[in-house]
């Protein structure tokens, strides 16, 4: 077989999965300690390097489920990360990605045999490389879909409060909002159904139980939160 483009250095491809969860109000990384040099045992994002037969959204659906066992998980590509200096092991360039799951369908069992725990992205610890610009990256752009995509239902249950609605879009973009203002512009969205459940774990007089309705939502024109 001819070789081509042997005259060129060779670099290595990898891809790192930030997978965002939300549990008790909080939005939440899923992070763990670096299994191998360089960097051992540092904090760190769940990768790998892309395969020969990968492209790089194969590799990234490959790892994510590796980590989580899940399929048909909400990911999109966060960009390319090439510094010169971000891996002292090799010149490696990394692609990317953010997820979004639900924290309850995550196996707690994957979580141990991995060795990742979720933790509040208000209070991350010094992580290896570039991974904390990858986050906050990651995280910028997430507040720029939830305002014109429904990503927000990828990160709760099928039935959920208002209540929690309200702080989920909180905790992703970092400050407090209205709740009357808030609550008016959900009654004007066809697409998120009042239920006839009430949840009462958070008082005894209880919350409506809401839900997301795709198909609705296909057939609206516009979204705005």
């Amino acid at each position: 077989m001819t070789e081509y483009y042997i005259e060129h250095q060779k670099i290595l491809v990898s891809v790192d999965c930030i997978i965002f969860g939300f549990e008790h109000n909080k939005l939440k990384v899923l992070i763990g300690h670096r299994a191998m040099n360089p960097g051992k045992g540092e904090w760190s994002l769940y990768g790998g390097f892309v395969r020969n037969e990968e492209s790089v959204d194969e590799a990234a659906d490959r790892t994510l489920f590796e980590l989580t066992g899940l399929r048909n998980v909400y990911m999109r590509q966060v960009g390319a990360f090439g510094n010169v200096d971000r891996d002292p092991g090799a010149r490696v360039v990394s692609i990317a990605y953010y997820a979004l799951i639900n924290v309850k369908d995550y196996d707690e069992k994957l979580m141990k045999e991995h060795g990742v725990e979720w933790v509040n992205i208000e209070e991350l610890p010094q992580m290896f490389s570039d991974h904390q610009r990858m986050i906050v990256r990651a995280r910028r752009l997430m507040q720029e879909k939830i305002r014109t995509e429904p990503i927000s239902f990828q990160l709760l249950p099928s039935l959920f409060t208002l209540t929690q609605l309200q702080r989920l879009y909180e905790a992703v973009n970092g400050e407090e909002v209205d709740k009357r203002n808030f609550r008016k512009r959900i009654k004007d969205m066809d697409f998120i159904e009042k239920t006839d459940l009430i949840d009462k774990t958070g008082s005894k007089r209880g919350a409506y139980l809401y839900r997301f309705n795709k198909n609705a939502y296909n057939e609206a024109s516009n979204f705005k939160l």
